[in-house]
């Protein structure tokens, strides 16, 4: 399902994020954060669904957000800076207990507080593998989203993955209609692939979007 955007708005797009975009800081506690001054999105999702691999493809900078083979490595709640304004945020992953219990619980735990506590927050982009759908470990972050009234929207991730393009517009409608009465669920869903470029252009406009409404 594509997104309503006009090849103006895709161009406006990828004009934007072809400037440089920078790694800022990473941060372990919310009184870290830089002041609420521009607006943010962040992408949020289980561990080892490739968040740092779509933030790189979206701003077209190799390993500006260091990926890993090993599940939940991401601790911090890092932020990047756009060119033009506006910042990306890559949020710890959740559901995969890479230390012990309490370090693990710590780190996600930061994740949750900077969603309930940034006021500038324009919208979180809640990645899920496009081979596997929503799990149940998915439906609990769903919950905590809607019940601190933060917007979001659903991108599948590694569709390449999946053989064929109906099987990427089942997922798609599938996990649309599992979120259609869910109070702060974003009414579209994006399907993407970091590693072919498919549906980029279309999140780029949807980021865009999101830091300018």
């Amino acid at each position: 399902m594509s997104a309503p955007f006009t090849p103006e708005a895709l161009e406006a797009a990828r004009i934007r994020f072809a400037r440089p975009a920078a790694f800022m800081l990473g941060v372990a506690r919310l009184d870290q954060l830089p002041d609420a001054d521009q607006p943010e999105v962040a992408f949020a999702g289980r561990s080892n669904v490739g968040k740092s691999s779509l933030i790189n493809a979206l701003t077209g900078v190799r390993q500006l957000a260091r990926a890993s083979t090993e599940p939940g490595r991401t601790r911090e709640v890092n932020l990047f800076a756009l060119a033009d304004g506006g910042r990306l945020a890559d949020l710890p992953g959740y559901g995969f207990a890479v230390a012990g219990k309490a370090v693990t619980k710590t780190f996600q735990n930061l994740g949750r507080a900077y969603l309930r506590g940034r006021p500038n927050l324009a919208r979180v982009f809640l990645l899920i593998d496009c081979r596997h759908g929503l799990k149940r470990v998915d439906q609990d972050a769903l919950n905590a989203l809607d019940e601190a009234a933060v917007s979001y929207q659903i991108v599948l991730t590694k569709a390449d993955k999946l053989r064929q393009a109906s099987e990427v517009d089942r997922r798609v409608e599938e996990t649309l209609s599992a979120i259609s009465r869910r109070p702060a669920a974003f009414p579209r869903v994006a399907a993407t692939s970091a590693e072919t470029g498919f549906g980029i252009p279309e999140l780029r406009a949807e980021v865009m979007d999101a830091l300018t409404r």
